[in-house]
Parts: structure tokens; C-alpha cells; sequence
């Protein structure tokens, strides 16, 4: 049903029904009522007025009536194609044909009804098909459009958050560059629309926020300093991550990135710590990888060989 009222609208959003409709329709009309009180009474039932009706006299055929009945609907616009259409839709639903009984050659009236019936279902099914083709063409092209719109807007967003992080690095070490680095990498989770916790403190220790992926709620340490993060500053956040919940991890993200020691101190079976560098950040910003990939590939990595570390360069296919 949704289908062929679907094809209805079609063919009223015509502003004119294609001639050849109007034959189809026409000649089944003749095929199926011989009876000229037959043919009224289906096109009083169709919706067709009294008054018209009322101007059709004994002298005046089917065919002529048919003739002057089309073009005067036509010219009523949408409710006038509306009519016609409702017309054809029960023609085509036509599986007897009462009116075609007790002629001497009845046999021969309903084998051509019959055919008009089926040309006329031919036609309509095949506007149906194009109508559907055209649709989805039209559908396949707009969400083509709306793709690109959003990958453009996504490279904007993205292209903006670069920009900043530009402008943030110019005081790179500085404790307000460091403020600056917590909101703009907070920003960057969200653009990820990743479940975040902005900074917080928690009996007395300052943590840097925390981020939720795949399940796995992750404590973040931010390092926005000259200087590489060595030992010290992985032992610490150990100790925050080491005291939360058993299914709690960490991400250290430093974007001077991280000494030999620091990676072999973070390094080990069943480590808590992922660590990130610039050039994960990058990767991101460059629009290749989400934020949840990210840290899932690191992750991956760290439970296959204990490594906090995987260069993004190392990623591969």
C-alpha cells in the first residue's frame, strides 16, 4: 500500500499526465463497461460531479464523453489528477468484469479488457520503477552531499583545534600554557564525542581528567612542558591510576614526549599506562584515526607485548 500511494503522489506532483496515461486509462474505461449506465455509475463513484455527468446525453458516445471528461479534470489541477489516478488504481485492481456478461461475444470483450487492464498496470508499474530510481538517485545524491558537508565541517572543526594548539605552543612550558593545553585537549576529546571528565582533585592529588573508551575508564596526566617526561612523572601517575578501581587505567600524554626510562618504568605485564606523544595528537588532528582508535591500538599493542608505547608511525595498515 505504501508503495503504490507513494506512485500516486508522483503522479500528481506532474504539472501535466503524459498523454499516453490518458489513452491507457481511456481505452480500459471502454474495454471494461460497455453498458453506458456502467460507465456512469463507476465514474459517479470515482468522484466524478452529477453535473458533468448530467451533460451526457443519448446521442453523445463513451469515447466522446471520455474525450471531454479528460481535458476538463487536466484542467482542474492536483484534484482533478487525483481523480484520474484514483480511476486508474481501480482499473488495474479489476480481476472480473461484470458488465462484460451476457454478450454473445463476452468471451472476446473480457480477453481485451483483460489486456487493456494489463497495459495500462504495465505503464503505472513501470513509473513506479523509474519514480523509485529517481528517488533514490535524488536521496543517494543529497546524502552525498551532506557527507561531503560534513567531512568539510569535520576538517574545519579539526583544522580550528590545530590552529589552536599552534597559538597554545608558542608559550609551550609556561603553567598557563599548561591550563590552556587541558581545556584545548578536552575540546579535541569532545570533537571525538568521547565521555570525558574535565580536571578534578580527589583527596588532595590533582588528575588531569579522565576519559572512557570501549568500556575502560581511563585517568589522563597532561605534560605540556619543554622537557620529555621521565621516571618520576610516570611513577606518579602510577601511584593515581594504582588507586582507583581495579578496571581504572591511565594515559599519559606528552607532547615533548617521553625518555627511554620513562617508557621502560611504564613498560611491563599487565601495565595500567598507555602513553601518548605529539605525533598521536597530530594523527588525530590530521583526521585519519579517532581518538577511540587511538587508544584501543595502543592498548592492543600494550596487552600483546607489555609496551605503554607504540610510535604512531608504527600503527600501520
Amino acid at each position: 500500500m505504501a508503495a503504490k500511494s507513494s506512485v500516486r503522489q508522483d503522479r500528481e506532483m506532474v504539472e501535466r499526465l503524459p498523454p499516453h496515461y490518458i489513452e491507457l486509462v481511456s481505452d480500459t474505461l471502454l474495454k471494461s463497461y460497455w453498458r453506458r449506465q456502467a460507465l456512469w455509475t463507476f465514474l459517479r463513484r470515482s468522484g466524478i460531479s452529477k453535473n458533468f455527468l448530467a451533460t451526457w446525453d443519448q446521442t453523445e458516445t463513451k469515447r466522446a464523453l471520455l474525450a471531454r471528461l479528460f481535458p476538463a479534470l487536466e484542467e482542474r489541477g492536483s484534484s482533478g489528477t487525483r481523480l484520474i489516478n484514483q480511476m486508474a488504481d481501480a482499473l488495474v485492481q479489476q480481476t472480473t468484469f461484470p458488465d462484460l456478461e451476457g454478450w454473445e461475444d463476452s468471451d472476446r470483450k473480457k480477453e481485451l479488457a483483460r489486456e487493456a487492464v494489463l497495459r495500462l498496470h504495465r505503464y503505472i508499474e513501470d513509473q513506479r520503477r523509474q519514480a523509485e530510481v529517481k528517488r533514490t538517485s535524488t536521496a543517494s545524491r543529497k546524502r552525498s552531499i551532506e557527507i561531503q558537508e560534513e567531512q568539510r565541517k569535520r576538517q574545519v572543526d579539526l583544522q580550528k583545534l590545530s590552529n589552536r594548539l599552534t597559538d597554545i605552543s608558542v608559550s609551550l612550558g609556561t603553567q598557563k600554557a599548561g591550563y590552556d593545553f587541558q581545556d584545548w585537549f578536552y575540546d579535541l576529546v569532545d570533537f571525538f564525542e568521547v565521555v570525558s571528565r574535565r580536571p578534578y582533585v580527589v583527596e588532595g592529588r590533582q588528575i588531569d581528567g579522565s576519559v572512557s573508551v570501549d568500556g575502560t575508564t581511563y585517568l589522563v596526566e597532561l605534560k605540556f612542558t619543554k622537557d620529555q617526561a621521565d621516571a618520576t612523572d610516570v611513577d606518579t601517575f602510577f601511584k593515581k591510576v594504582f588507586n582507583k578501581a581495579d578496571n581504572t587505567m591511565g594515559i599519559m600524554v606528552s607532547m615533548s614526549g617521553f625518555s627511554a626510562i620513562a617508557v621502560k618504568e611504564a613498560s611491563g605485564p599487565k601495565t595500567p599506562l598507555l602513553l601518548l606523544d605529539d605525533n598521536h595528537i597530530f594523527g588525530l588532528l590530521g583526521g585519519t584515526i579517532t581518538f577511540e582508535e587511538l587508544v584501543c591500538r595502543v592498548r592492543r599493542h600494550c596487552s600483546q607485548t607489555g609496551e605503554a608505547y607504540l610510535s604512531f608511525q608504527d600503527f600501520g595498515g
